[in-house]
């Protein structure tokens, strides 16, 4: 026996003459006898009763499971022996079989229908549902359908082999006992088919049940693949009818009841068989009202046959289960003690079994048997005392059957969560409100309003379930999954997910300190990694290479937010990836001069090439304070270098250090810095060619010039040296290209004329060269910081290169130029003491009559339209 679906019990066994068919109306039996009369029985409670139900409300009731006794006979029903009968309840009307097929009415008994064609007839069957009633004659099965009134309509006649001794419908089918056989007879096109034999000894029964099953002989069900589900020992029997829920059995001279056990119970016998999808089919039986216990039911079931499963190897079926119960993932995560899982201060330590609806009164009610009846639920092992259990849990299969349950389980365990979280923040906001309006109103009461604390019930669930499948992930070889799982939003434990990825997962580590806020931990093991990664021997476990600029990707998305730390970690890699980190800072919109700043007091010797690079990547970005920083510390580095090579007397104007040719790169090209205050730091007797640069950018052309003619001498221009001062060595082409300079970078702005007088005043200064030495005496005194520093007086004997041959040319322009001046202020009708005193020595002054000459030559155009 499987379980027990139906409970046997004996309704009476003292009829004094055979029983050849039997029907129940309500909670009375009707007996069809040998002699054709009629028996009616009633339950034995109706006796004590003052007043038995009535026959019209009886007919409502349902057999009882109790003795029953007789209640009335009427003789003389029928003439011959009633075959069969069955009480049309819808109709309230008696159908028999004897020599033929009629009608009764209920609860008189009187004839109301015959129908004449079925004399002969030995077996039938009716469906209420479609007013269809079939019967056999001989070897032909006849279908009529009830009129509607007193008369039924043939529909079919089918020829079958043999006689037939039971049949009943069966959905669009009929299912008939023919010889020791069982048969499908299809009530449209006629069509046989075998089911199997009906046995040597019984002859062939058949009955339908409620679910739309068939009852065969033997008490055998049919069921897809028709499975034998109960036996039950009794000989002789002749008749099997259905009476509601109930089965009668009829023998010779007695009466049995087949009264079905309450679902509960069945579902009880079948978990502790272990016959779990049959318990599962029969939960869905249950009724609505029962719901919730139904829900407990196979809750409890399913966990039952996840364990079954599980301890046979069927890991991912059991997970399945494990589902489908909706059991908490503790009590899963219990099965894996090798899975470290955060403590939760809300949620209920897993219980070792749990037993869902199996016990209490709810459930003895549905079921119908006491306590002592219940089966004991199945207890599961002891996973952490069992060596090979243990095996299994680590084992890859067990893992993976894991990470499915866990990823089925996440998304709404990681909803709930966010919900909690955003419902928290919203009420600590209204809370944060609710207070300052209160701070503002009277204190007429003391009555304040909260927050509402909010269970973190949630969060310490998702917290739970990612910190699993971080392990998991990670234990079966899955570590991109793992990546991927702490790039999104997650709720992995901090503690216990470091401690486990330190071991080996060390980009995994980095994602866990990335998601947690916690850039400082994750930069500082970047760091370790990459100097690891340049040691001769790294640790076997690190399997790839990391870089210098692993440490910039991962600033990147910093700036914004944390720049300080963006600059404390981009100095360590600054001189590695200069050109990466400048860009870093540029595309992370990170002030350039707090950036400038930074440099300056922890990377020093890395702010000019900071500012270089800002300045080549974008001239226009870098601010004239920045531009300031840049060119004084070019100038500091030079400063230092002459004062070096002065102390031991090797300075000379035209050495030229690296630093100093960027020095004078930049006072050229670059425009937005304060030249004022270069000037002053320079020193008076050296680096003529920067204080030229940066009087010019002061647009002090003429004492830029004079500079040019009198004092700045290229490298080229040594071996020119003759009885001259040291570095006072005229050389023309500088200060024409000075003039060209200044004129081209003018012409866009305004009219060449007006700036084309900076060749004239070259003119003027090669046509006046004592009056030109002293104004540079007079200018270049004001920019230099030291009191009693004066600029080295230029000697008087300058050599004058004589080119006679051009004596004849443009002679008219000679002898005009010498008055004219750069600004109005130096004309002939107010001249200074200063001028008086040029004018005074310019007869004996001897002019540098060549350099004016080729001037006039190579650039008359423009000197000519200044004139003009």
């Amino acid at each position: 026996m499987v379980h027990s679906a139906y409970d046997s019990f004996e309704l009476f066994n003292d009829s004094s003459t055979k029983i050849d068919a039997v029907e129940s109306y309500g909670s009375k039996l009707l007996l069809g006898c040998n002699d054709g009369s009629l028996r009616v029985y009633a339950p034995e409670s109706y006796g004590s009763d003052a007043s038995p139900p009535s026959d019209h409300s009886s007919s409502h009731l349902e057999l009882l499971k109790e003795p029953y006794l007789l209640e009335k006979t009427i003789k003389g029903f029928s003439k011959k022996p009633i075959v069969a009968m069955e009480v049309l309840r819808s109709k309230e009307l008696l159908f028999t079989l004897s020599e033929s097929i009629s009608f009764h009415k209920l609860p008189s008994f009187e004839t109301v229908a015959v129908i004449a064609k079925a004399k002969g007839a030995n077996a039938y069957s009716w469906d209420d549902s479609r007013d269809l009633l079939c019967f056999s004659r001989q070897k032909r099965v006849c279908i009529f359908r009830h009129d509607g009134g007193r008369g039924f309509v043939e529909v079919k006649e089918y020829s079958v082999p043999d006689t037939v001794k039971s049949m009943s419908w069966c959905g669009e089918n009929i299912c008939i006992g023919v010889r020791k056989e069982y048969m499908i007879l299809n009530a449209s096109t006629g069509a046989l088919s075998e089911v199997f034999s009906s046995g040597r000894i019984s002859p062939p029964l058949v009955v339908s049940v409620p679910s739309g099953e068939l009852l065969l002989g033997k008490i055998r069900s049919l069921q897809q693949p028709y499975p034998l589900i109960q036996t039950v020992g009794l000989r002789n029997v002749r008749h099997l009818i259905r009476s509601n829920s109930e089965i009668l059995v009829s023998l010779e001279r007695s009466v049995y009841g087949l009264f079905p056990v309450p679902l509960g119970a069945q579902i009880v016998q079948l978990t502790a068989s272990g016959n779990f999808e049959e318990a599962l089919s029969l939960c869905k039986l249950l009724p609505p009202e029962d719901s919730s216990l139904r829900a407990a039911k196979e809750s409890s079931i399913h966990v039952r046959y996840a364990h079954y499963l599980f301890e046979n190897g069927n890991y991912e079926e059991a997970m399945e289960h494990f589902v489908a119960s909706q059991v908490d993932i503790t009590y899963v995560l219990s099965l894996y003690p090798s899975i470290v899982v955060p403590k939760s201060s809300v949620l209920p330590e897993p219980e070792k079994v749990i037993d869902f609806g199996l016990d209490g009164p709810d459930f003895n009610r549905l079921s119908g048997v006491s306590d002592d009846m219940d089966s004991s639920p199945r207890e599961h092992i002891d996973l952490e005392e069992n060596a090979d259990v243990e095996s299994k849990i680590v084992s890859h299969n067990t893992l993976m059957a894991l990470i499915k349950f866990l990823q089925k389980k996440r998304f709404n365990v990681v909803e709930k969560a966010a919900t909690e979280g955003t419902n928290e923040a919203v009420s600590d906001a209204f809370s944060a409100n609710l207070k300052s309006f209160d701070s503002n109103r009277s204190k007429k009461s003391s009555k304040g309003r909260g927050s509402i604390p909010i269970s973190s019930g949630s969060r310490e669930r998702a917290a739970i379930l990612d910190t699993a499948l971080l392990q998991a992930f990670i234990l079966t070889g899955q570590s991109s999954s793992a990546v991927e799982l702490l790039r999104g939003v997650n709720y992995c434990d901090m503690k216990i997910s470091e401690e486990f990825l330190r071991k080996n997962q060390y980009t995994a580590l980095l994602e866990l300190y990335k998601c947690n806020n916690m850039h400082r931990e994750a930069l500082q093991l970047l760091l370790e990694l990459i100097e690891e990664s340049k040691s001769n021997q790294p640790r076997p476990e690190l399997t790839q290479k990391f870089t210098p600029e692993m440490i910039l990707d991962y600033l990147k998305p910093l700036c914004a937010t944390d720049p300080m730390l963006v600059l404390e970690f981009a100095m360590l890699v600054l001189e590695s990836c200069p050109t990466q980190t400048i860009e870093l800072f540029l595309s992370g919109n990170i002030p350039a001069d707090l950036v400038n700043s930074y440099l300056k007091q922890h990377a020093p010797n890395m702010q000019a090439t900071y500012l270089e690079l800002m300045l080549a990547m974008n001239e226009e970005g870098i601010s004239g304070n920045l531009q300031n920083e840049m060119l004084q510390i070019y100038l500091s580095e030079v400063l230092d270098w002459y004062k070096e090579l002065s102390s031991q007397q090797q300075w000379v104007e035209t050495a030229y250090s690296p630093t100093r040719k960027k020095l004078l790169s930049a006072l050229e090209n670059i425009s937005g810095y304060n030249p004022e205050g270069l000037l002053k730091r320079l020193p008076a007797d050296a680096l003529y060619e920067e204080r030229a640069i940066l009087l010019g950018k002061l647009n002090q052309h003429e004492l830029a010039l004079s500079l040019y003619v009198h004092k700045v001498m290229p490298v080229s221009s040594l071996c020119l040296v003759g009885g001259m001062g040291d570095g006072e060595l005229h050389v023309p082409e500088l200060a024409l290209s000075y003039c060209d300079r200044v004129y081209e970078s003018q012409l866009h702005k305004s009219s060449g004329k007006s700036f084309s007088n900076v060749y004239l005043s070259l003119l003027q200064i090669y046509l006046n060269p004592r009056r030109t030495t002293r104004n540079i005496e007079r200018g270049i005194n004001r920019y230099v910081t030291a009191p009693n520093a004066e600029i080295k007086k230029v000697s008087s004997s300058t050599a004058i290169r004589s080119k006679g041959g051009r004596l004849n040319r443009k002679i008219a322009e000679i002898e005009g130029a010498e008055d004219m001046r750069l600004s109005p202020s130096n004309t002939d009708s107010g001249k200074s003491d200063g001028d008086a005193d040029d004018a005074s020595d310019e007869g004996g002054s001897n002019i540098m009559l060549d350099e004016a000459l080729d001037l006039l030559s190579c650039r008359w155009e423009r000197i000519n339209g200044a004139q003009a």
